[in-house]
């Protein structure tokens, strides 16, 4: 379709698509070369979007998500209790061996043997509630992503057409694909996460001040000073972990660059500058990352030293309460364990925070998408277009894509049904837009367009639809069949129909010499079909529709003149009895037009058929004999 008249946020739709397909690298690819300690991408209003989330989605699943919450509590509960049975059975073990060198009795093997199988149980039992809880999380973590993925497919087709004039392809697709995967990902592991990590902490803390608050308070105290060197060096790396984010960005956004423009870099023997501004790019990254990595990894040493740091104060706190007789060797074992494992939630709950941080944003992109205003696709008291002829009345059209940029100005213009309607003038003239108007794709600012009588705003949109068949500059075809491709206008079409349609648009001799004819599947390793042959398909499709208006925009740019001859007298006959706007730069294809409208900054400055144009003089005969100088001089 000719790209005339877009918003002004389009002039760089290239530029814009290359940032965004680049950003949506950056994600797939930046956790792996970030590590640990990336930048997290934060929600613009984290409450705001959680409470959402909670209301419409999460409030559906109340059951299973206390089933979840009650079960991941139990598990961490009994997992919990097992070091303090354990250091019973060290205990147990080390009183029989004092015992035994006393000349009493030796160790009591039964006793041990009932403290081991309760913890072999217990285990067992917190085994089975975190099965149960995971299944149940990934349970309702999955149904959520399906339901927002079919809310979000539903959603595309219902949204207005300047909804996607504002956005690049490469940011609905992000939503769709990346934003959807992290939601789902990040869900299921943060909420299972943080539930057991709180648990945990607390649950370690009471077990550790029942044994000894004095060994409790020595276990603390390491705890701000790692936090202290920790949050030193995550401030001191951020800025490194945001270089090597925007220099990975770089690097994808050159590699994507030069890979979409490989012909042109040859052409223009540009290897050796590529290579060179890649090698510097690719350098800056080594820098960047290395140091970003190299901090990241002076996290675990500095943790496991203050760890060993409070392990060695323990010992010593333990050892001398032990000598005191207030303290068993099975506490002080029982103790160590759980002071080993108080780390590891605090850890845990920084990286879930992190995770929710994700999960939270991408849930926020998501939202605002499914909450964009809907294009209204039913009215009440709905015109019905049965028994519709196809006359059409342009009256005091005014449009803009921006509404303080009018590029339609006032627009009048009667067509009769059957009538063969030509538009052209110059790229940005308005031609494009006036056929969007005509199918609902965008409403007029004011004025009206009317169809046998009625405003097309009294059908709804989807029956509006119904009554046009069009044929597109660029050609749209998607994975599948030949024969479902042509049959995408009518799916209950026969094959003979099919057939038909296909002869009519000379394109059923051609489908019959590809492997499996009309059943050969079309992708986009399908290139024994040339842009022209795929031309004819969506042609086809047309035919087959039988549509009662007909909108050709430059519908045989991609075909060469001889095929173009060769269904000329097809198109002729298809327009017959149809209303049909054809949209033209070809000035020779639109000869025998019954009018044409030449357009030029959104106003109708010239009508009349071909010759009457061509007397006056205009800008049609301008238009038309500069174009046939030019084919005389590529003749």
């Amino acid at each position: 379709m000719e790209n005339n008249q877009k918003p002004p946020i389009e002039e760089n739709h290239n530029n814009e698509e290359l940032k965004n397909s680049t950003q949506v690298n950056n994600m797939r690819v930046g956790p792996r070369l970030r590590g640990r300690m990336r930048t997290v991408e934060k929600a613009k209003d984290f409450k705001g979007t959680t409470k959402k989330l909670i209301k419409n989605y999460f409030v559906d699943y109340k059951w299973q998500l206390i089933t979840v919450f009650i079960f991941a509590i139990g598990s961490t509960i009994f997992t919990i209790i097992g070091p303090k049975i354990l250091g019973n059975a060290t205990t147990e073990i080390f009183n029989g061996l004092i015992s035994k060198l006393s000349g009493r009795e030796g160790i009591n093997f039964e006793n041990i043997a009932v403290i081991l199988l309760t913890l072999l149980s217990l285990y067992a039992i917190s085994a089975a509630f975190s099965a149960i809880q995971s299944f149940t999380m990934t349970s309702v973590s999955q149904k959520l992503t399906y339901r927002l993925r079919n809310d979000i497919a539903k959603k595309i087709n219902k949204l207005p057409m300047k909804y996607f004039d504002k956005k690049t392809n490469g940011e609905v697709l992000s939503i769709i694909t990346n934003d959807i995967d992290t939601f789902s990902q990040n869900m299921n592991q943060s909420i299972t996460q943080i539930i057991t990590s709180i648990c945990t902490i607390i649950g370690i803390f009471i077990m550790m001040l029942s044994i000894s608050w004095v060994m409790t308070l020595v276990s603390l105290i390491i705890l701000p000073i790692s936090a202290i060197v920790v949050r030193t060096i995550v401030k001191k790396s951020q800025k490194y972990f945001r270089a090597q984010q925007d220099y990975l960005g770089h690097v994808n956004g050159q590699v994507e660059e030069i890979y979409s423009g490989h012909n042109i870099v040859k052409v223009f023997n540009g290897e050796e500058k590529a290579i060179k501004e890649f090698s510097k790019m690719n350098k800056e990254l080594y820098h960047s990352a290395w140091k970003s990595q190299f901090m990241s990894g002076l996290m675990h040493p500095i943790m496991n030293f203050a760890g060993n740091v409070g392990y060695v104060g323990v010992a010593i706190v333990g050892g001398y309460l032990a000598v005191q007789g207030k303290i068993t060797v099975g506490n002080i074992q029982s103790f160590i364990q759980y002071n080993k494992q108080f780390t590891q939630p605090i850890n845990q709950i920084a990286q879930i925070s992190s995770m929710l941080q994700s999960m939270i944003a991408a849930s926020e992109r998501i939202l605002d998408f499914l909450e964009e205003k809907e294009e209204v696709q039913e009215i009440e008291n709905s015109v019905s277009t049965k028994g519709l002829k196809g006359n059409v009345n342009f009256e005091h059209v005014k449009f803009g894509y921006n509404e303080d940029k009018i590029i339609i100005n006032d627009f009048n213009q009667v067509i009769s049904e059957g009538q063969k309607i030509a538009i052209v003038g110059p790229t940005g003239a308005g031609k494009t837009t006036m056929v969007k108007l005509l199918m609902r794709f965008y409403d007029v600012n004011s004025g009206k367009i009317l169809v046998d009588g009625h405003n097309i705003k009294d059908f709804n949109r989807g029956e509006l639809r119904r009554m046009f068949g069009m044929v597109l500059q660029d050609t749209w075809l998607f994975s599948g069949t030949i024969k479902e491709n042509i049959k995408y206008g009518k799916p209950d079409a026969t094959d003979e129909e099919v057939y038909a349609a296909a002869k009519a648009a000379h394109v059923h001799h051609f489908i019959q010499t590809l492997p499996k004819g009309y059943d050969m599947v079309i992708d986009e390793e399908s290139s024994n079909i040339s842009q022209g042959q795929k031309q004819l398909l969506t042609i086809a499709r047309v035919i087959l529709a039988n549509p009662k208006i007909l909108i050709l925009d430059e519908a045989t740019s991609s075909i060469d003149t001889r095929t173009e001859l060769q269904i000329q007298d097809t198109m002729d006959n298809l327009m017959k009895g149809r209303t049909s706007f054809i949209i033209a730069h070809r000035l020779s294809t639109i000869r025998n037009a019954d009018i044409i409208l030449v357009m030029n900054q959104g106003d109708v400055i010239e009508q009349g058929t071909h010759d009457e144009l061509l007397e006056k003089g205009g800008f049609y005969a301008n238009l038309y004999n500069s174009q046939f100088k030019d084919e005389e001089i590529e003749e």
